[in-house]
């Protein structure tokens, strides 16, 4: 199966390189690898240069936007400035973050994992962070999510959902449309992926409230955005993480920005996610 990679990355010189070493280094080793310098200010675009010299297979694109570090439209639009500039050739498309250190044997499982089940629509390891030293599961989601920092899609799973939305919330809406469309999602927790950064670290301030627009453009409604803000508050013990949740939601309310999902789809999301509080309360 041929493995097509995008990895957007801003200012990253501290990380990029370890990244794609990681990727050069795999057992079964991807047919195109495309970094899509974001604006940066340091020494990026140098670092991939170098990798791209010695590989035909890796491809660097310099791209031009803005400086403020926001989760969802600027990521995702880096992506598709790399996605682009790609052919139909391939089996598997993988978005990945550029401060991951992958371990060798990764994509050789990963492939493994589509070959064997032919449902199977989207897949991927566990990110892991130094504590204290010790490289410990960074501990954010549910463990069948699997993480906006490592999605791998089956080509034909890529196409259905429509690919990926450029706004905050994507990499949930991916899931919940690949089920929509009868995918099956697979995260491998023997897949140990070290995370250099953890999550959210250089978000900008204007994204806090980005979370409970999200929920909005998802049609989550009023009480699962309430829930899952208040699950996420008691998670990062923080009554500010709540209160944006709830900010946000509601001046997207007001503002009615545009939806990510068709009114089809929100129903099935809704009934979805309360069916999953529904069997947690069981």
């Amino acid at each position: 199966m041929n493995i097509y990679i995008v990895i957007p990355a801003h200012n990253e010189a501290d990380c990029i390189g370890l990244t794609i070493e990681s990727l050069v280094n795999q057992t079964l080793k991807p047919k195109q690898l495309v970094i899509v310098n974001d604006n940066s200010t340091d020494n990026t675009e140098a670092i991939v240069n170098d990798f791209a010299e010695k590989h035909s297979w890796i491809t660097l694109i310099n791209s031009k936007s803005s400086n403020k570090h926001l989760p969802g439209s600027k990521i995702i639009n880096a992506f598709y400035k790399g996605f682009d500039s790609l052919d139909e050739d391939y089996d598997i498309i993988c978005k990945f973050d550029a401060d991951l250190i992958f371990p060798k044997h990764y994509l050789e499982h990963i492939v493994s994992h589509f070959k064997t089940n032919p449902k199977l629509g989207m897949a991927a390891g566990f990110c892991y962070i130094n504590k204290n030293e010790q490289w410990v599961l960074e501990n954010l989601t549910r463990k069948d999510h699997i993480r906006g920092a490592l999605k791998a899609y089956r080509k034909e799973c890529f196409k259905a959902i429509g690919q990926l939305k450029p706004a905050m919330g994507w990499d949930t809406v991916d899931e919940l449309l690949a089920k929509y469309y009868d995918w099956e999602l697979l995260t491998d927790e023997t897949l140990h992926v070290k995370h250099l950064k953890p999550t959210g670290i250089s978000y900008n301030k204007s994204a806090k409230h980005l979370q409970g627009e999200a929920m909005y453009k998802m049609r989550y409604g009023f009480i699962l955005n309430f829930l899952t803000a208040l699950k996420m508050g008691v998670k990062k013990k923080s009554v500010i993480y709540f209160n944006n949740y709830i900010i946000g939601y509601c001046k997207a309310v007001i503002n009615k920005p545009n939806r990510l999902v068709t009114k089809a789809q929100g129903q099935f999301i809704r009934r979805l996610r309360w069916q999953g509080i529904l069997n947690k309360t069981n």
